[in-house]
């Protein structure tokens, strides 16, 4: 079994509406700036792993992993799909980790890839309905920003939790994203700007809403020989942890908390032997502004309940206590929901080289990534350090 696995190359495109730029495109630019970062030929990647959710739904596109063999000039080398709904780029990058650390491959691809902007946005949420459950809430007409509109109710009732501070959440987001440049929303919003903005789902506005998004990401991972070998500043990965609970949320035992993250969690931790007060900061999965609070609780960052307040104090800013999301997170960054878990490990890389511009978190050496499936259905987490 190989020892230690590090990302030694990351790629990202644009996240938005990329009416100009093909599934293929996306992929094969996020793929090359990837190879090109790590300083390798094509011919020493041993293999490769594509989270990608719906292409068929979304762009009519099926067999993605030949598609991005070919297209990336890799024809030949072992190619997998990965699936997990919203997770599906987080879970691509655990298989081309495992494949590391099992001593099959040494130098693996991981890329995340989603052209969603192409289909009518009736079309793309009957889509996006598919990581739910389609007999128990999709047939009854429930969508994503319903399950978490219900998820929102449950933590204000229990908690106390406020609208004012689930909003603080996409303000904090958007002000992250004006600082990255590949990000959708690079403008800043108001508090105001946020409770009046229209209701999708009460008490969910369309500010708390991630968006309808284009765009792909690529990581390239070695084994510590290869790393070691090829990198002069290689980010080690310290754990990898998934965990699922039920789909549909009317099997859960709470609404206000996500088992399958408490459960990664604690996975992820146990490998790395850290604990929460240890990671500098961490990308979650904030497809709606009450997912982070829930993400930052369900981590250990806070005690269950807790999460507005820490919000609503400032300490998931970029100068706070836990940075959360320096990205601009789902929120502000985009979620091309395929490539959002590779996009989250781009930006931890990122911040742990200490090229995140006017984003950087000063001192960052333990950064986390959370991404999750559905409603909570599925949580994969990793943790990376620079040292």
């Amino acid at each position: 079994m190989s020892s230690r696995v590090a990302v030694i190359g990351i790629g990202i495109t644009e996240f938005g509406e990329l009416w100009d730029e093909s599934y293929r495109a996306l992929i094969t630019k996020a793929g090359t700036e990837a190879i090109n970062d790590a300083g390798i030929e094509g011919n020493e990647i041993d293999g490769l792993y594509i989270g990608s959710m719906s292409p068929g739904l979304f762009s009519g596109q099926e067999h993605v992993s030949s598609l991005v063999a070919d297209y990336s000039g890799l024809a030949g080398i072992p190619a997998t799909r990965v699936e997990a709904a919203c997770a599906s780029g987080g879970l691509a990058f655990r298989e081309a980790y495992i494949s590391l650390k099992s001593g099959l491959m040494d130098i693996v691809v991981a890329g995340g890839v989603e052209k969603m902007t192409d289909s009518p946005t009736s079309s793309v949420m009957i889509t996006l309905m598919g990581a739910g459950d389609q007999e128990w809430e999709a047939f009854k007409g429930a969508t994503f920003p319903a399950l978490y509109a219900l998820m929102a109710r449950r933590h204000m009732f229990e908690y106390g939790t406020t609208l004012e501070q689930i909003s603080e959440v996409a303000v904090k987001s958007h002000h992250n994203a004006t600082l990255n440049p590949n990000a959708q929303f690079k403008f800043n919003v108001t508090l105001k700007q946020v409770m009046n903005s229209p209701p999708v789902a009460e008490p969910l506005r369309l500010l708390h809403c991630s968006p309808i998004t284009d765009g792909a990401a690529a990581v390239v991972l070695a084994t510590e020989k290869k790393a070691k070998k090829l990198c002069e500043n290689p980010i080690w990965v310290e754990a990898s942890a998934i965990s699922t609970d039920t789909i549909a949320l009317h099997d859960r035992r709470s609404l206000s908390r996500m088992d399958a993250s408490i459960r990664a969690a604690k996975y992820a931790y146990e490998q790395a032997n850290l604990k929460p007060s240890d990671i500098d900061f961490a990308e979650v999965h904030d497809c709606f502004s009450i997912a982070e609070i829930m993400a930052i609780e369900s981590l250990g960052f806070c005690k269950p309940g807790e999460g507005g307040k820490l919000t609503e104090d400032g300490e998931t800013k970029l100068d706070g206590s836990i940075p959360i999301n320096p990205s601009g997170g789902l929120k502000g960054k985009g979620h091309p929901v395929g490539a959002t878990g590779i996009a989250q490990i781009v930006e931890v890389v990122e911040q742990l080289r200490g090229d995140a511009g006017k984003r950087q978190i000063d001192g960052a050496e333990i950064g986390l990534t959370h991404n999750i499936g559905g409603s909570g259905g599925t949580c994969v987490i990793h943790i990376f350090s620079n040292r």
